[in-house]
């Protein structure tokens, strides 16, 4: 007897497959790492940090140092309102971005410099370099 294709052997699985893999059900969560890309180099006595942040103003990335650790975060909210118009659908994201990278203890924040061009944000950061101990004279007293 022939039977509807429907009622195959993988038909239940075939459709919780499918059911479950649609992006409704995977969520929007996206790794961090893969969208700041970020590539550094040793220039000798500096490393130059180029991090790509598509899509992303100026205003929306912060730079912060503390406790000998560089965090970059890039956060970024689109929400409109147009009470004109009827949408069928409309979608927001709000969301952020971080990386953090230790450089040190003994680098300040004025030591750094930041510029931001065309979607990418360049540090550079000197390296700590040991300075020479100078070696202090210290007397005894003589009683």
């Amino acid at each position: 007897m022939l039977r509807p294709t429907v009622f195959t052997d993988g038909f239940v699985d075939n459709v919780f497959d499918d059911f479950f893999n649609d992006a409704f059900w995977r969520g929007t969560e996206v790794n961090s790492v893969n969208k700041m890309k970020t590539d550094i180099q040793d220039l000798g006595e500096s490393y130059l940090i180029e991090m790509e942040l598509p899509g992303f103003a100026k205003e929306d990335v912060r730079a912060e140092l503390k406790n000998g650790y560089l965090t970059v975060r890039a956060a970024r909210s689109s929400q409109t309102e147009n009470k004109d118009k009827k949408y069928i659908r409309k979608e927001r994201y709000s969301g952020h971005y971080q990386r953090s990278f230790y450089v040190g203890e003994k680098i300040t924040q004025d030591d750094i410099s930041a510029r931001f061009k065309d979607g990418v944000l360049i540090l550079t950061v000197p390296k700590h370099t040991k300075q020479p101990e100078v070696e202090e004279s210290r007397f005894i007293s003589i009683e």
